[in-house]
């Protein structure tokens, strides 16, 4: 894997980690995750989404629900602590500090 679509996938997967901070009861769907992807400038396919979500579950950042049409996933306590940059993974970008200002 080239190192752009290694940075890539890191970028990805906090994408979705810092998204699912900021959701209610840390929970949101692919297909959501796909457009918020779109929107931070990493263009994603559902396909793509997916396989993050699954390595995601698979190392303990989040649950999966699979209903067959949509895939819903939530955020572990420890998805939230790589979100917020007091946890780190070497497979998962490390967020930089944001403004909490007022």
């Amino acid at each position: 894997m080239s190192d752009y679509l290694a940075t890539l996938r890191k970028h990805r997967r906090l994408a979705i980690l810092r998204h699912l901070e900021r959701c209610s009861e840390f929970t949101s769907n692919a297909s959501i995750l796909v457009d918020v992807l779109r929107g931070v400038g990493v263009t994603s396919t559902r396909s793509q989404v997916i396989t993050e979500l699954t390595w995601l579950a698979e190392n303990g950042f989040t649950e999966n629900n699979d209903r067959g049409d949509f895939v819903i996933t939530t955020a572990t306590e420890r998805g939230i602590e790589i979100a917020q940059g007091s946890a780190t993974h070497p497979d998962i970008q490390r967020p930089h500090p944001r403004n909490r200002g007022a």
